[in-house]
């Protein structure tokens, strides 16, 4: 394993320690000096760079958030001159103005790195077929998990999103080992497989690195027993670098060692942004290290999580796989839910298929949820009849709130390339 690791991975902690806390000073030196917003944030909170003395001095500083981001559209967070800047990716805006990021040459090489030693710690190796199904464009999945691939030597099948029958025969006449993609749409390529009559234990695939998403332990069980593969977590998001920011090693698969010489986390309460101590669940919140373009200081990601001790990793700290986030917990008739929380519940349940949906309505001024599961193709009425009233049972006795449940026909829920959407809000504003 050993012979594995580059020269990050060797690292002690104290001497992680020391490296971070150079590279940190560094980082808020050049955000203060070459950032409007930086300067004119740390002004307000009373802080300087050089206030830095210790990692713990971090918390002094104050949080970047989406709105930030969005504020400052397009270039206000650029560190650098636009000439410098090598390549521009951006998010949906589907919600809002998109957050737009910048990568200089060093920040493209910094990220290859990093993707690179994430696939080693899957159990991905030179030489191996890489079919990268994430979306390219200005989403930074595909680009991202591309360059890594090909920085450790791998060969890319560039399949990007879509076209799901298409997906099927490349990978039956590719015969790639890796496949990277999010685990929703791994889903929709199991019932494409199935739907033509191929075994999907039967394909070249072993290793799946799964990411963009949440997803829960039963997901991963799912795949890895209708696959045959190993399924592991990335983690990523594009206002920090992209996929590669932490990795889950295919040994262990215990949380997502966290690449702390690149990118510096923290754990605070998402409600009052006190640092909470490692093992407490809260918000994560990231500051890059090594950015050059755009340095993110304590940015607000809205996962939800916790640190833990290295493992296979030992130097880098691990964070659990993120159960949810802050913006997409939904309050019903006063009770908190995740849709995290629903998926295990379908998935542990006969006769319906791991694709469900979250529909929203109001009736009488009260809050109503309504499951639509999919039954899998052989389900009886019966079958289905008894998958319903399990689900609406394990519900309100798991997580305390009343939901109505319809076992919809195979395929008939929308199916994603991407982010499947998991919430459909019909109530009114």
């Amino acid at each position: 394993m050993t012979d594995l690791l580059d020269d990050g991975e060797r690292l002690g902690r104290e001497e992680l320690a020391a490296l971070q806390l150079d590279r940190l000073r560094h980082t808020l030196r050049h955000a203060y000096e070459n950032v409007d917003f930086h300067r004119r944030a740390f002004d307000a909170a009373g802080v300087r760079p050089d206030d830095c003395r210790s990692l713990a001095d971090l918390a002094r500083f104050p949080f970047t958030t989406k709105a930030d981001l969005r504020a400052t559209y397009p270039f206000g967070m650029f560190a650098v001159p636009e000439a410098e800047v090598r390549r521009i990716h951006a998010s949906s805006g589907t919600t809002g103005l998109p957050t737009v990021v910048g990568y200089t040459e060093r920040d493209l090489e910094v990220w290859a790195d990093v993707v690179a030693r994430s696939l080693r710690a899957a159990g991905v190796r030179p030489g191996h077929k890489v079919h990268v199904a994430y979306g390219y464009g200005l989403f930074t999945g595909g680009l991202g998990a591309h360059y890594g691939a090909e920085r450790l030597g791998c060969t890319v099948i560039p399949a990007s999103g879509g076209m799901t029958a298409r997906q099927v025969r490349l990978i039956q006449d590719f015969r790639p080992e890796v496949i990277m993609v999010t685990p929703s749409y791994m889903l929709t390529l199991l019932d494409e497989f199935e739907r033509q009559g191929i075994d999907p234990r039967a394909t070249s695939l072993k290793v799946g690195v799964f990411g963009a998403e949440p997803w829960t332990e039963a997901m991963r069980a799912e795949i890895e027993e209708r696959f045959a593969i190993d399924a592991v977590d990335i983690y990523g998001l594009s206002e920090v670098m992209g996929p590669g920011v932490a990795q889950e090693c295919v040994e262990t698969k215990d949380g997502l060692h966290v690449w702390e010489d690149h990118f510096y986390p923290e754990v605070v309460d998402p409600f009052t942004g006190e640092v909470l101590p490692d093992g407490a669940e809260g918000e994560l919140v990231f500051t890059s290290l090594t950015k050059e373009a755009m340095p993110v200081i304590r940015y607000r990601t809205r996962d939800l999580t916790r640190l833990l001790p290295g493992t296979a990793r030992p130097a880098f700290r691990r964070m659990e796989k993120v159960t949810g986030r802050s913006d997409d917990m939904i309050i019903v008739r006063g009770v908190n839910l995740f849709p995290t929380q629903i998926e295990e519940i379908v998935l542990r349940t006969p006769a319906v298929a791991p694709h469900f949906q979250l529909r929203l309505t109001r009736e009488d001024r009260l809050d109503v949820l309504t499951v639509w599961a999919e039954a899998r193709a052989d389900a009886t009425p019966e079958q289905r009849e008894a998958a319903a009233r399990s689900i609406a049972r394990a519900v309100k006795d798991g997580i305390g709130v009343a939901a109505s449940v319809e076992v919809v026909d195979p395929e008939t829920l929308e199916r994603s390339v991407g982010k499947i959407r998991r919430i459909v809000d019909l109530r009114e504003k």
